[in-house]
């Protein structure tokens, strides 16, 4: 009988913990890995807090997962055993709703999250359906490669979605995890990149990472001085904005993109909006296929996750640094 072991939240909030489970017998699609990274997302202290009212205890959170194939199910062919691979949000899906079937798996009403009623990745072994597991490029270390299974292609599939191209002007509000990509996105992609942050002392930062500009968003000035200014503004803060100043600085036909969180519900004047043809729109993480496009595209042109390692005994030490705010950017995990 197979047994994997982890850290798990055994009630909402608590401290992770020791857990060791029978995963049962590995199905004939799934695959095994054996981790040797995962990377530490907002997403995973929510769900530890239940936040969003979805967690079942106890659960082992992580899913910005990257290791090894350790085993394969009797009808997988894409993957073999030793090879390096990663996993995301999403470990399933139904494979046969018109998401799935025009390669959205993402947008499926059944897929399963990683850690989400199952145990994920703060873990020596975790298990998933092959179809959501992806080779990683040689040229990427495991540290950097793990946050792009979620926070990366949490920005990068919007703006692949949005068309952004060498004529665009793109903002991005926040300068952490997701927004620290993000930048980088925009910038290989040709755009012009505005930076939004409430933090002087992450301008350096975000011009390091590509940024043209960077805007202080707690100065009414700054911003006027940019409205009607870009085409696509991505908003990657947990954390409440005027959002209307934020709509401001949109062109006609501009979109205010969310793919944060923010606590309280956004409102917006309807004029600006009709106005200029400018939208409100969001996104969840990304397909298979736009995962493995953004890996590529990622070893190509030379995109870089900040991280910060800590062993994988000292979880707690970890997530309790990243909810003070105190890693920049991602912190990772390592068996």
């Amino acid at each position: 009988m197979a047994q994997f072991q982890g850290l798990a939240a055994h009630a909402a909030g608590a401290e992770l913990l020791t857990l060791r489970y029978d995963p049962g017998k590995l199905g004939p699609q799934e695959v095994e890995i054996a981790i040797t990274h995962c990377g530490i997302s907002h997403s995973d202290i929510h769900l530890i807090s239940n936040d969003w009212g979805i967690s079942h205890f106890p659960f082992i959170p992580g899913h910005e997962i990257v290791g090894t194939v350790a085993a394969v199910g009797s009808e997988v062919r894409s993957l073999e055993i030793g090879q390096r691979v990663g996993l995301g949000w999403h470990s399933n899906s139904c494979g046969q709703c018109e998401w799935c079937m025009s390669g959205q798996e993402n947008l499926c009403a059944t897929c399963e999250g990683t850690c989400v009623h199952r145990h994920g990745g703060y873990a020596d072994f975790v298990r998933a359906n092959a179809r959501f597991v992806v080779p990683i490029p040689d040229v990427l270390e495991s540290e950097q490669a793990a946050p792009l299974l979620c926070a990366g292609i949490t920005v990068y599939n919007p703006m692949r979605l949005h068309g952004v191209n060498p004529s665009s002007r793109v903002g991005v509000v926040g300068i952490g995890g997701l927004g620290h990509l993000a930048i980088q996105f925009a910038r290989i992609f040709g755009a012009h990149v505005t930076a939004f942050s409430t933090s002087l002392a992450k301008e350096a930062d975000a011009h390091a990472l590509g940024a043209h500009h960077f805007v202080n968003s707690r100065e009414s000035k700054a911003m006027k001085e940019v409205a009607g200014s870009l085409d696509f503004l991505l908003s990657t803060v947990n954390a409440d904005q005027d959002w209307g100043a934020y709509l401001q600085t949109l062109r006609p036909n501009g979109t205010l993109w969310f793919v944060g969180i923010p606590p309280s519900p956004v409102s917006a004047h309807a004029f600006p909006l009709i106005s200029g043809l400018r939208t409100i729109a969001g996104s969840p993480v990304g397909s298979p296929f736009r995962i493995r496009e953004m890996l590529d595209v990622t070893a190509r042109h030379g995109v870089k996750a900040m991280t910060e390692r800590f062993p994988m005994a000292s979880a707690n030490e970890a997530i309790a640094k990243v909810k003070k705010g105190k890693v920049r950017y991602r912190a990772v995990l390592a068996n």
